[in-house]
């Protein structure tokens, strides 16, 4: 279609502006990456802080990702996994949820756990079958419909939602309603039956690193904020104008139509609160993930992430990761306030916890109107040297994220007959 190898410039060195980069990278395109911040990764990034991995917001790698799969080397990232299923507390006790066709040996603890009857577990075999074969959704009459629709077309007792999918959903998708579509929940659902969660050895982080690697040096630029653009040249905040023969913007949906001179939607991203403390020892042992079913107080989900990977806390201390809920707003310390609901869950060894850090994530998700399923046949290219990725552009997850860029890349090497 078009002549000669075009030089392009990338706005975001995010995991779907990075992948890009390297696709194009590999065949033979040269790539200068614009990042505003002084990292990559976007929202996976990972500090070290007091021998301690924060990861940006509580994050985990979902293996059964189908980009995931094909685009990262798992074995590289050394991943550390989650047992598959959840401590759920509920009625003052903890109570076992596991995936039976990986941990049978948990059959009679989650067959009799109050966490739904015996018929909702029988029920939670439908759906992973339905969604491991991709016919979770045909069971809808739209893709789009939501989650709580999902539910209650597989009659789902009130008591499995509120004690079970609510507090895990809601972790998930960082929203109460569950009104995340259908075709989302059935990638995710799929994701976690077909492969485990897990941690990289070296944080979530470690991924966009990964990504990077392959890149010529110099190809990323951090700390390059972008003022405007103009067709395919943009102008950085310094002042300086670059012009590349294709623009590619890989933001969040919110950066990318102010750079295009778009009304921004008024619809908010999903945010996240997670507190990390710092622990002589796991107040529970074992990597799980624990939920609140109790649908009370400020704690939506405690996890010790150094159970499931030892690499993120020091020798001999525990590394603990505290999801709140949208009801943090009403509280001045919420720190004390975590740690007197805490209390109740594992006694007095919560006040020797040491308050490491709180992340505010405003931007952890993008708005759930935008995750339209005619994201998945969308084109990339929006006007002449013009593309767009980011998850914003399909599914709203990592593996979106990972799946826009390669997309964009394919697209660009498809306009100029590279591909």
């Amino acid at each position: 279609m078009k002549r000669s190898t075009p030089h392009v410039l990338i706005i975001g060195a995010g995991l779907a502006g990075l992948v890009c980069a390297r696709r194009l990278t590999q065949s033979g395109l040269t790539c200068t990456i614009l990042e505003a911040s002084d990292g990559i990764g976007g929202r996976i990034r990972t500090d070290r802080v007091e021998g301690f991995q924060l990861d940006r917001g509580f994050q985990t790698l979902l293996t059964g990702y189908p980009e995931a799969r094909t685009t990262l080397n798992y074995t590289a990232l050394n991943l550390m996994p989650f047992h598959p299923g959840a401590l759920i507390r509920y009625a003052g006790r903890f109570h076992l949820m596991s995936d039976l066709f990986r941990r049978p040996q948990d059959l009679i603890q989650t067959l009799v756990s109050p966490i739904g009857s015996l018929s909702d577990k029988l029920r939670l075999l439908r759906v992973r079958r339905d969604a491991l074969r991709q016919r979770l959704c045909s069971e809808m009459s739209d893709p789009a419909c939501p989650i709580h629709e999902v539910l209650q077309t597989y009659q789902f007792s009130d008591a499995m939602v509120t004690r079970f999918f609510h507090p895990f959903l809601s972790g998930v998708f960082l929203e109460t309603g569950l009104t995340t579509p259908c075709w989302i929940f059935e990638l995710v659902w799929g994701a976690f039956c077909r492969g485990t969660t897990a941690l990289p050895r070296d944080g979530m982080g470690a991924i966009a690193q990964q990504l990077a690697a392959p890149l010529p040096s110099g190809a990323i630029r951090l700390n390059q904020a972008v003022q405007h653009i103009q067709g395919s040249s943009v102008k950085l905040e310094s002042g300086e104008q670059l012009t590349g023969d294709v623009l590619v913007v890989a933001t969040d949906h919110a950066t990318a139509a102010r750079l295009r001179g778009e009304h921004v939607a008024s619809s908010s991203a999903r945010g996240s609160m997670t507190l990390y403390f710092d622990a002589p020892a796991a107040p529970q042992p074992g990597p799980w993930l624990i939920l609140n079913g109790e649908d009370n107080g400020l704690v939506r989900t405690v996890c010790v992430l150094s159970e499931a990977a030892p690499s993120y806390a020091p020798p001999g201390r525990a590394l603990i990761s505290v999801t709140a809920t949208e009801q943090i707003g009403a509280h001045d310390d919420l720190v004390q306030a975590v740690r007197l609901f805490l209390q109740s869950w594992f006694g007095s060894q919560v006040n020797g916890w040491r308050h490491l850090r709180t992340d505010h994530i405003y931007h952890a998700l993008p708005p759930i109107d935008l995750l339209s399923p005619g994201n998945r046949t969308a084109s990339p290219r929006v006007a002449a040297g013009l593309y767009l990725c980011g998850d914003y552009r399909e599914s709203g997850t990592l593996d979106g994220a990972l799946l826009s860029g390669r997309k964009a890349a394919e697209a660009v090497l498809s306009d100029y007959d590279l591909s």
